[in-house]
């Protein structure tokens, strides 16, 4: 347990539903509960060795992104205990960069907020705008990007300033195989310096070939975790499973997880 960078013990995540936007307000300044409380994330307990690199599985809405983000620091728990040994760095393809910034101005904000000096982020500055492939267009604002050069920009500042631990959700989903593969190939890398990866990914030949471990949820509940040629094994007969059945089956399947996370009963 000593040589453990992330300890997960109970993790829960929570948001309140409501049916009118009066019961926000009430719910804040009054010290009642008001809305329905769903559960992206219910207690999701596991550890992971330093130098080892965990798959995160599951149908869209499982809870992936929330645990990722949690691992990250980029969203509190609502209960539940987590140690983080080490700094993170997360790069995501759904955010991580701000639109109105210019690629460099991103690559100086993120760096900042991670506590590089200015000096530090002008060493950095010429590898990171090589890694991420993006030439002059690194001057223009984010929201003139395509998804697939967001998640370069993104990955590039992340996996340059050498972080202890690394949270990749989805970010290789975009990009063109050329730059995916580099990105596996630092990735691949950083195992041998010892670093910690957690991987969010809906390619399974991917989280195969480059994960010792696989956490597999569902309903923000944890299915499975272990080793990974095991869980994803158990995943893939899942999704066989899943892919066979009707529309009204589908239906009735994520309309009964969703009661789960309302805490319904079915």
């Amino acid at each position: 347990m000593g040589n453990d960078a992330i300890i997960a013990e109970n993790l829960s995540k929570a948001y309140s539903l409501y049916t009118k936007p009066l019961e926000k307000y009430l719910d804040f300044f009054l010290p009642l509960h008001f809305g329905r409380k769903f559960y992206a994330l219910r207690n999701v307990s596991f550890s992971l060795e330093q130098g080892h690199s965990i798959g995160l599985l599951g149908l869209n809405g499982s809870g992936k992104s929330t645990l990722a983000n949690i691992i990250a620091g980029a969203s509190a728990l609502t209960d539940g205990h987590l140690e983080i040994h080490g700094n993170v760095s997360m790069t995501a393809v759904s955010g991580g960069v701000t639109p109105l910034l210019t690629g460099r101005e991103n690559i100086v904000q993120k760096c900042l907020l991670l506590g590089l000096s200015r000096k530090q982020i002008d060493e950095l500055m010429p590898e990171i705008i090589e890694f991420s492939e993006l030439g002059d267009v690194i001057d223009q604002q984010v929201k003139t990007y395509s998804s697939g050069m967001r998640a370069k920009l993104g990955f590039a500042i992340s996996i340059n300033i050498d972080p202890d631990v690394i949270v990749i959700d989805e970010a290789l989903s975009v990009g063109d195989p050329t730059f995916t593969n580099k990105c596996l190939q630092r990735m691949n890398a950083f195992r041998t310096q010892n670093k910690t990866i957690a991987f969010v990914s809906h390619s399974l030949p991917q989280v195969r070939d480059f994960c010792d471990y696989a956490l597999w949820l569902e309903g923000g509940c944890m299915k499975a975790y272990g080793n990974c040629d095991d869980v994803t094994n158990e995943y893939n007969q899942f999704i066989a499973w899943f892919n066979q059945l009707n529309t009204k089956e589908h239906k009735e399947y994520k309309e009964n997880i969703r009661r789960n996370q309302l805490g319904e009963k079915k």
